[in-house]
């Protein structure tokens, strides 16, 4: 494994660099399409229960099944990668920051109002905020979920360390089947709880003193 690993250093490190990158970008592309969505349906009861429920079912699907899908419209490489990234890191990030501007109090937006802040100041100022930290838990959630399947887009050929796996998996039995499929997947476990770290990081820089947990 030593081996294999000083080997192929070179090749592992930009692999890493690929699957980290392809899930940042994603994920920040996704907390600002579920913010969006959130900020547009969470004072409708109505609304607020079909994104619920959207982001409960758009989470049965498999993404292997959703890989295989996007093939024909858009071909292998990286557009696909990122439409099933992101598509499955909008779903828990949308779900908290649903939860999170509903349970905002009430009197506090109406005080905001009262002292003249238009609605866009008062979400802007004063609920997204408040919210911030239950977006935020559903961020790290989604970090940790598409860190695994932004591997499995290795399947059309997106960037990142899946093609270890997929490499190690199609010559399962042969020499350094088994460290292929072993970097691949100690390597994906290290990026997660370094993207969870700096996540960790990033509420304590981004959330109010006043209402950290």
């Amino acid at each position: 494994m030593v081996e294999y690993v000083g080997s192929r250093f070179d090749q592992i490190l930009y692999a890493s660099w690929q699957h980290f990158s392809l899930v940042v970008q994603c994920l920040l592309i996704a907390t600002v399409l579920a913010v969006v969505v959130a900020a547009l349906v969470y004072r409708s009861p109505a609304l607020t229960s079909l994104a619920n429920s959207v982001s409960a079912i758009g989470l049965t699907i498999p993404s292997f099944a959703l890989i295989g899908l996007l093939i024909a419209p858009f071909g292998f490489g990286v557009v696909p990668a990122v439409i099933v990234v992101v598509f499955f890191a909008v779903l828990p990030i949308l779900r908290n920051a649903v939860v999170g501007l509903t349970n905002v109090d009430r009197s506090i937006i109406e005080s905001a109002r009262g002292v003249g802040l238009s609605r866009f100041q008062t979400f802007r100022r004063i609920e997204l905020p408040i919210a911030w930290p239950v977006i935020l838990a559903g961020v790290r959630v989604s970090a940790q979920m598409v860190m695994g399947i932004a591997a499995i887009t290795a399947y059309v050929l997106g960037p990142g360390l899946g093609g270890f796996i997929f490499t190690g998996l199609a010559r399962l039995g042969g020499a350094n089947a088994l460290e292929s499929v072993a970097t691949g997947i100690i390597a994906v476990i290290i990026l997660a709880l370094l993207l969870d770290l700096l996540l960790v990081g990033l509420g304590r820089l981004t959330i109010p003193r006043g209402i950290r947990v």
